[in-house]
């Protein structure tokens, strides 16, 4: 298991910051876990299997 961290979360999703916390807060993406008293990070698989599940939804499987 690998976190990884926000900048590269946003690289591999294409998403900015400001959307990953909102859909974060819509529940629609991971929760980010965290690190100490300033830093959080992502389950890489996890971020992975949304990516997946998106692709999914437009009727592609990979």
């Amino acid at each position: 298991m690998r976190l990884i961290r926000l900048k590269e979360v946003m690289n591999i999703t294409g998403l900015g910051r400001s959307s990953i916390y909102k859909f974060m807060d819509e529940e629609r993406f991971p929760k980010s876990v965290s690190l100490g008293d300033r830093a959080v990070a992502w389950v890489e698989s996890e971020v992975e299997m949304w990516i997946e599940e998106r692709i999914a939804e437009r009727g592609e499987v990979c």
